[in-house]
């Protein structure tokens, strides 16, 4: 019997990759849909034979591959002779923006200025394209809307107004005034690294929604508010680890990455304390823990499986499969596992529920007991007042006078009601 296997090898040929237009192309077609060359042992990128939609490669027009070479001739010299490339002398094009404003965003990442929800490159090499977050999903929308070859001098109101149009028929009015804010961003980078000569004029109509747009948005959307009674039925039906993270949003007023990424370092059960700067901005952030609290992580950490990943092994939660509940800045496990409960407890058909809803629930209890600098301090929002300046702490009883308060909204009257209901005859 032959030892050999019969077994043919695993094509990687991407069905969908183009051919090169003709035989001496000096580019590659690369499977994330750029057109690449390898120089000085390096691979660089000039523009894209298809974009990704859904999920999914889409060819573009005749491949973009006269936009690639263009923009491999004029870079060539720079690359081949190891120097970084400058832009056309004839103005700045929208695609050689985006990529310097990708390039900075990266830097800013590595040295972990920003997080990996707003930048983060996918492959191991500096100079790949591939990019996942907000940024990138902003210069793919930027290319899109205006071509990548379009002088970005060349834009004028219109063209934006153009941008906002679509926005508007995509996105609600929050995520509207996100996008736009993004967009004015790297154009801003553009005119601040001395790429652009004037700033742009977007127009009067490219601005995010007004005020009273919001607030009629809200009105119609209702309360982003959960009940005691609700979440007392949140708490009891759900099993750990997800009880301990619903316990310390109402308690602490914790968001979702709050609890995916919390370290172990971050807690004092013995004491009935949480000391963690938010993972979003680093903003001092403490809090007291109630027992209920307490015996949730604790049976979490009973039970917690042993994580996969080295790097994870300081984390507080991790999930069935051994890893963590979700990476900087995005925290979709948790996401995942409060809207499947919610639906299993009937609480659903309302607009903007979910994990968050419970920092809103925290905010509008412990509210009651005015003490703004102490509940700021819980949900790690900034203090913009002269007195922030020279307050160097905050007693711990303030603290506590805050979540007992909350505390006593959960489980005070109502709990009691539950319970003599409960024993009450039917």
């Amino acid at each position: 019997m032959s030892g050999k296997s019969t077994r043919k090898p695993r094509s990687r040929k991407v069905a969908d990759r183009p051919e090169k237009p003709y035989p001496d192309f000096p580019l590659t077609p690369h499977a994330s849909g750029a057109w690449q060359k390898k120089i000085r042992g390096k691979v660089h990128y000039f523009g894209r034979w298809a974009r990704r939609v859904n999920g999914k490669l889409e060819r573009i027009e005749r491949d973009g591959w006269e936009d690639a070479l263009e923009l491999y001739k004029f870079q060539a010299d720079d690359l081949h002779a190891g120097r970084t490339p400058r832009t056309r002398s004839d103005g700045l094009t929208v695609i050689e923006l985006c990529n310097r404003f990708l390039t900075a965003k990266h830097r800013q990442w590595e040295a972990g200025e920003i997080t990996s929800r707003m930048y983060e490159p996918i492959g191991p090499k500096v100079e790949e394209p591939k990019a996942k977050g907000e940024y990138p999903a902003t210069t793919d929308r930027l290319i899109a809307q205006f071509g990548g070859t379009r002088l970005v001098n060349d834009l004028a109101a219109d063209d934006f107004e153009a941008l906002r149009d679509s926005l508007a028929k995509k996105y609600g009015p929050v995520r509207l005034g996100n996008e736009i804010q993004k967009v004015r961003t790297v154009f801003k980078y553009g005119y601040e690294s001395g790429l652009i000569d004037n700033p742009l004029r977007y127009g009067p109509q490219f601005k995010k929604p007004s005020a009273s747009v919001m607030r009629r948005h809200r009105v119609n959307n209702g309360e982003r508010m959960l009940e005691a009674r609700e979440l007392r039925s949140l708490i009891n039906a759900a099993g750990l680890p997800l009880k301990a993270m619903i316990l310390l949003g109402v308690n602490a007023g914790f968001g979702n990455t709050d609890c995916a990424r919390l370290p172990m370092s971050a807690l004092n059960l013995d004491a009935g304390w949480v000391t963690y700067p938010r993972p979003k901005t680093g903003i001092a952030r403490r809090s007291p823990l109630w027992p209920e609290t307490v015996a949730a992580i604790q049976g979490a950490l009973a039970a917690r499986p042993e994580p996969k990943d080295k790097s994870d092994a300081g984390l507080v939660f991790i999930t069935k499969y051994g890893g963590a509940w979700g990476s900087d800045g995005v925290a979709t496990a948790v996401t995942h596992e409060m809207t499947k409960l919610l639906r299993r407890v009937g609480i659903n058909g309302r607009k903007g529920l979910g994990f968050y809803t419970l920092r809103h629930v925290f905010r509008t209890v412990a509210d009651g007991v005015r003490d703004p600098v102490a509940v700021d301090l819980i949900m790690g929002h900034t203090d913009p007042s002269i007195g922030a300046r020279y307050r160097e702490r905050i007693d711990d009883g303030r603290l506590q006078a805050v979540t007992e308060r909350v505390r006593a909204w959960v489980f005070g009257r109502e709990r009691e009601r539950d319970e003599k209901a409960a024993k009450e005859p039917t």
